[in-house]
């Protein structure tokens, strides 16, 4: 695993595509947090992260799908996967080394976000009035939902040898798993079920630990989410009918 691991962070940061991946997201959540009028913290003029924490699932909607489409998917189009399938490694190993090189790319992605958490503690009336339980609730739902995200784009990349259909099937997934439940629960249709719709849904979670209270129920959600995507993607590359 840890071979694979290496191999896939090593083609991430020895490419441009980490640094622009990194950039992209840090760009658009500098833009959206402090020029853009409607969403701008300056304008705003109350010191919170909202706009991060709101608007980054948005964006990781997009940036995560990229960074996996290729994980399998081009493996299989130059001809490497039965190569990589005949070393001495399990199906788990590939398959947990190419999602953590994931998750590890997106979590250099948040980290620099730190700054903008140090400068909106700098702008607080008195500085320093932030939530900051309610912050560190939602930078760990923030890195949960990048992990779903991540399991649901490798699962994408494994099962088409197109970049571009992959990255079209985990956008699509992403989306739906975020605010699709929410969507069809708001549908008047359902009674009572409605609730347990919206349950299904990353969104109904990802704003309970934004709140700073980190529910055991919750990391089990996104933790349930994450096996399963990786399970059904363990249960394909088995199947060898990719």
């Amino acid at each position: 695993m840890i071979e694979v691991l290496k191999k896939e962070l090593n083609g991430f940061l020895n490419s441009l595509i980490g640094y622009i991946v990194i950039s992209v997201f840090l760009t658009g959540i500098g833009l959206l947090m402090w020029v853009f009028p409607d969403t701008s913290v300056l304008d705003y003029g109350y010191a919170d992260l909202e706009t991060l924490f709101s608007l980054g699932p948005y964006v990781f909607m997009f940036l995560i799908p990229a960074i996996t489409m290729r994980m399998f998917a081009e493996e299989k189009r130059a001809g490497t996967m039965e190569l990589l399938l005949t070393k001495p490694l399990s199906d788990w190993d590939i398959i947990l080394g190419k999602y953590l090189s994931g998750l590890l790319l997106v979590i250099l992605a948040v980290l620099p976000t730190l700054f903008y958490f140090y400068s909106v503690y700098q702008l607080g009336n008195p500085k320093g009035n932030l939530d900051i339980a309610g912050i560190i609730g939602s930078y760990i739902g923030l890195i949960a939902l990048g992990g779903v995200f991540t399991a649901m784009g490798v699962l994408s990349s494994l099962i088409t040898t197109n970049q571009v259909v992959s990255f079209i099937i985990a956008v699509f997934m992403c989306f739906i798993f975020y605010s699709g439940f929410e969507s069809i629960a708001s549908i008047n249709v359902w009674g009572s079920a409605s609730l347990f719709l919206e349950q299904l849904g990353i969104i109904y979670h990802y704003r309970a630990m934004s709140k700073g209270l980190i529910d055991t129920r919750n990391l089990i959600y996104f933790f349930s989410v994450i096996t399963t995507m990786l399970m059904f993607t363990k249960l394909i590359l088995g199947s060898r009918r990719w």
